[in-house]
Parts: structure tokens; sequence; C-alpha cells
């Protein structure tokens, strides 16, 4: 193995690291700016930014002969991800407390657009008009959050606030840099310390199979990781679930409905996905509602239960 692999990845990790303390905190400087909750900015600025890195790879998949298991698997592998290991970590950190806005509507819908990409695929395709139909719910629930968030005029809730006393003086130029900087470097991170990961896993011995169900498809997430738990750790629960929420509504709505888009004859569903993998992907989006109503967050033995969930899905 080259040093330059060693080298990428570990740049790849202080990338990830310095590329989420810049998103995070500048999203919360930026929803206290607007006068905006940190949950809608975790809804939509922080998870659809992380989610880049699905949609890079799910349209290419998509564009690609014989990529419509990729395209395809990603959206639900990293949604399975995202809420068993991502939500699983961030409440082992810190006990998650939920707003009443993502239990009466973010989380109803994160449900919702599972169970449709479910019944789209039981065709064994889910065409272009199926990919149109989900691109154009991504653009009405964008307008009804942002119209939430004006309606309550929330200016912010009761958590930690990130910012710094006088940084919300920062012009808002300065904010959106820090955004798109974080992003940037969180994009080139996940992509740097998969590729040191691949290559590490061929020198073990381990099969492109294994590589491309673990490695590769839990790379696309690691923005995700990396945002939520470093939220989780600033006290900034709500970007924590936001991000979460937001990303697994965004990756079915936008990246799956792209990709089936752009996709000439849009993207196949493999007969193990139809019978395992999106029912699963689905009862993990319900296993949120009921944990959400009864306790209103996420304690850490339910995160403990979240992560083993996901070891035993992926061993399975």
């Amino acid at each position: 193995m080259s040093a330059l692999t060693v080298a990428l990845f570990v740049l790849g990790l202080v990338l990830l690291v310095v590329g989420a303390e810049l998103l995070v905190s500048g999203a919360a400087r930026l929803a206290a700016r607007l006068g905006v909750s940190p949950l809608v900015i975790g809804l939509t600025v922080v998870a659809f930014g992380t989610s880049a890195p699905e949609l890079a790879v799910s349209v290419s998949a998509a564009l690609s002969p014989g990529g419509a298991d990729v395209a395809l698997g990603n959206v639900v592998g990293s949604n399975i991800f995202n809420v068993l290991f991502i939500l699983g970590v961030s409440a082992l950190i810190a006990p998650l407390l939920v707003q009443r806005q993502l239990v009466r509507f973010d989380v109803p819908l994160m449900l919702v657009a599972s169970a449709a990409c479910w019944l789209m695929a039981l065709d064994g395709v889910i065409g272009r008009v199926d990919g149109i139909l989900l691109f154009a719910a991504l653009l009405v629930y964008t307008v009804m959050l942002l119209r939430i968030a004006r309606r309550d005029g929330e200016g912010g809730d009761e958590e930690v606030p990130l910012a710094r006393p006088g940084s919300l003086t920062a012009k808002l130029p300065v904010q959106l840099v820090m955004l798109v900087a974080g992003l940037a470097m969180l994009v080139l991170g996940s992509r740097w310390l998969v590729d040191g990961a691949v290559a590490f896993a061929r020198l073990l011995g381990v099969s492109e199979l294994v590589i491309g169900l673990t490695i590769v498809a839990a790379g696309t997430s690691l923005p995700e990781v990396a945002t939520s738990v470093l939220a989780a750790i600033r006290g900034q629960r709500d970007i924590a679930v936001g991000n979460v929420v937001g990303s697994n509504i965004f990756n079915v709505l936008c990246v799956l409905g792209i990709s089936a888009a752009v996709a000439p004859s849009g993207v196949a569903v493999a007969p193990a996905a139809l019978s395992f993998d999106i029912p699963v992907m689905t009862a993990v989006a319900v296993s949120c509602l009921p944990l959400f109503i009864t306790g209103g967050g996420l304690a850490r033995w339910e995160g403990a239960l979240f992560l083993f969930y996901y070891c035993a899905y992926t061993a399975y």
C-alpha cells in the first residue's frame, strides 16, 4: 500500500471532522440570524447538503449500464444506516429530544415516502414518471417546511446555541461560506476516507462484494455521521435529528426521484431488494414514530437497540 493512500485516509478523516464543525456551526449561526429554528436548518440546508454524495453516486449509477442495483441500494442502505446507526450513536452520546413538528409532520412524511418507494417498486421498476412524482413531492415538502417556519416565527429553541457570543454580528456571506466550505470538506473527506478504506480492505483480502455492501454504502453517509455526531456532542440535538430525518426524505424524493427520471428505463428493482431491503427501510421509518411519540425523543438504551438492529441487519 502506498504512502499516498494512507495519507488520503488520514486527510479524509481530518476533513470530515473540520467540515462537520464548519457546517454545524455555520448552520446554527445562520438559523439564529434568519430567525429560523435549528430544526428547519437541519431538515433543509444541512440534510440536503450532507446527502450530496448519495445524489452523485446514485445518479451516476443510474446512467451506467447495469447500475440500477447501486442506485437503489445506495438510497435504501443509506436510509437504514442513517436511522439505526447515526441516530443510535448520537443517542448514546446524548439522549435526543424531538420537537413536535418532527412527530406531527416530518417523521410521518419520511414514513410515507418510504412506503411510496415500496409501492412504486412492486412492478419491478421505478420508472421516469415515478421519479418525477417523487421529485415534485420534494419541492412541495420544502415549500411547506419554509412556510411552517415562517408561520411559527421561531427564532430558536431550547437547544444549547452553537454560536459564540458576538458571532451573530458576522456578515451573512461569512456564514454562507462556512456552510459551503464545511459541505465541500465533508464530501471530499468522505471520498478520500472511502478510497483509503477500500484499499485497506483489499489488502486484507476482503471481496469486492463485501466492500461494496459495507464500506462504500456507509461511505456516502459519512457526512451525515460526522454532522449528527458532532451536533449531539455540541448539544445541538435538533440539527442531529433533523439531519437524519431530512436526509432520508431527500434520499427517497430527490436522489431516487432524479435517478429514476434520468435513467433511460427507470431504476430496476432487484427481487431481493423488494422482498427484504425496502421493507426493512419502511419498518425502520415506522419504528421512529412510536419512539418519538411515547418518549418525546430517543434515550441511550434505545440508541443502543438501534445499533444492535443495524448490526443484525448487516450480518443478515
